[in-house]
């Protein structure tokens, strides 16, 4: 799991049928978590907002955590951080 920063969102008319109704964020990875990419493309079925500090779920367990076990996720927002004081 990471810490990310919300900073923007995406639309998508076409998608994988199980993917239909679920809303996409761009999240950038908190600096110290920063692996190979800058920026990653999460699902959000929780509500996160642009600038808010989120949890990031990959890979399996990002499927488990939004309730899609069979869709083509491999990242999920799986929660909000009240206070992201010291993470940058």
């Amino acid at each position: 799991m990471i810490v990310g920063k919300v900073v923007g969102s995406i639309v998508s008319t076409r998608k994988n049928d199980k993917l239909i109704g679920n809303k996409f964020m761009i999240v950038e990875p908190v600096h110290r978590m920063q692996a190979d990419s800058s920026q990653i493309v999460a699902i959000d079925n929780i509500g996160a907002g642009i600038g808010e500090y989120v949890l990031v779920a990959q890979g399996s367990a990002a499927r488990i955590g939004c309730g899609l076990e069979t869709a083509p996720v491999d990242a999920a927002i799986v929660g909000i951080i009240d206070d992201g004081a010291g993470l940058e």
